[in-house]
């Protein structure tokens, strides 16, 4: 059992859990019926990860930095250039990472980040190609949005590439709202941000005290269809 932030977490997700995460995971976004893996389960990761982190985000993001021509040159940060040494400089800032196995292989890897006492931020949703459509992603959201609310936040925030509009309705069906769109002077695209409202009353807007719906290095997410 680890400690974070005051809160403790689960090496691995308990058995409970486990089958909360494939009963939860066995209606896609659009109300269809999806393949469960029975034998998967999310964990925390630590530093030793950190080589099969890197790789799954590079697999995960290439086929985005493919579609819309993201390079190293023009998208440094990008995750599909993600190296083990930026997967520990992340942990070292206090970012947590989870990873999600099937059949004790990690399939897919999602980051947590405490950005203030309101806001979270997720970041670099990441399953393999040939894992999705089995209610990995979703799975990871829903573990990441349950920490936040240990946490005591608010809001869960996320930034996408705007013109995913398959992913952008992947997350609306998940409950985050759409918020504003922006373009940056360092980024070859524009950046549209989403949020989650953690609160009961479920009040889908990003928070107002200044700190921003969220971080633009590394949040953005992938077409991942879970």
């Amino acid at each position: 059992m680890r400690s974070w932030n005051g809160h403790k977490i689960n090496d691995c997700i308990t058995n409970q859990s486990s089958r909360r995460l494939a009963a939860a995971a066995n209606i896609g976004v659009d109300g269809s019926k999806q393949e469960i893996a029975m034998n998967s389960k999310i964990r925390i990761c630590t530093k030793k990860d950190a080589r099969v982190l890197a790789e799954i985000t590079r697999k995960s993001f290439q086929d985005v930095a493919d579609r819309f021509g993201l390079t190293p040159e023009n998208a440094p940060r990008h995750p599909s250039n993600c190296t083990v040494d930026r997967i520990r400089e992340h942990m070292e800032r206090g970012i947590t990472y989870f990873a999600i196995e099937d059949n004790n292989h990690v399939v897919g890897c999602v980051a947590l980040e405490k950005a203030n006492s309101e806001v979270c931020y997720l970041e670099r949703l990441a399953v393999l190609p040939d894992q999705r459509r089995r209610g990995f992603g979703k799975a990871l959201v829903n573990h990441v949005l349950s920490e936040a609310k240990l946490l005591g936040v608010h809001y869960v925030s996320i930034g996408i590439i705007a013109e995913q509009t398959e992913l952008k309705n992947w997350y609306t069906g998940l409950g985050f709202v759409e918020g504003e769109s922006k373009e940056f002077p360092h980024l070859p695209f524009r950046v549209t941000f989403m949020s989650y409202g953690i609160k009961k009353t479920f009040q889908q807007c990003p928070p107002q005290d200044g700190a921003g719906p969220c971080r633009l290095d590394e949040t953005l997410d992938q077409n991942i269809i879970a």
